[in-house]
């Protein structure tokens, strides 16, 4: 169930052009033809990618593909800071929005790990929430502020706008004395 995000390469007929597909009104569907490209982790390292479905089962699963993750790359360090970060994330991504799938993108090098959890975003119009201070006598609107006060660096994947109909939210976390 957890793979290494593979990398593949774009599909081609005999003569080595390009695969095209049409759709059924004589439109390019590039979508079949060129399978989304591994993006390099910028920290080196190793990059993973664990699609969930949007269920109420989506938060425990995403904490046990990062547990897993952190104690094979010998960050058992970490563990209790990604777990309570990632599981804020894919709760705010099953909560508030209606996206079919949560997507959960981890990047791991020896010094660092980062985070990223991506949605289809919000009902039309929503803008992403922006952490609020809470006060103590508050039970929900935490999660964005925790997941501030614990990563080394936290943010949107667009300072809060939505991209392609994509929302992603993401953290990194350090071993003592990573910076991010």
């Amino acid at each position: 169930m957890f793979t290494r995000a593979p990398r593949q390469p774009t599909p081609r007929a005999r003569g080595g052009e390009p695969v095209r597909r049409t759709g059924p009104h004589g439109e390019t569907d590039t979508s079949a033809a060129t399978p989304t490209p591994v993006q390099p982790n910028p920290l080196g390292g190793e990059s993973y990618r664990l699609t969930l479905p949007n269920t109420a089962n989506a938060p425990r699963l995403a904490r046990d593909f990062l547990t897993s993750l952190l104690h094979l790359s010998r960050h058992p360090g970490l563990v209790d800071d990604a777990r309570l970060c990632v599981t804020e994330l894919v709760t705010n991504a099953h909560r508030h929005t209606r996206t079919p799938l949560i997507g959960v993108h981890v990047a791991v090098n020896r010094k660092r790990v980062t985070v990223a959890v991506s949605d289809d975003g919000g009902p039309a119009g929503t803008a992403l929430a922006r952490p609020l201070r809470t006060d103590d006598e508050q039970e929900h609107g935490r999660g964005l502020v925790l997941v501030e006060s614990l990563a080394l660096a936290s943010g949107t994947g667009g300072g809060g706008e939505r991209h392609p109909g994509r929302t992603v939210v993401w953290f990194t976390l350090g071993r003592p004395g990573a910076t991010a």
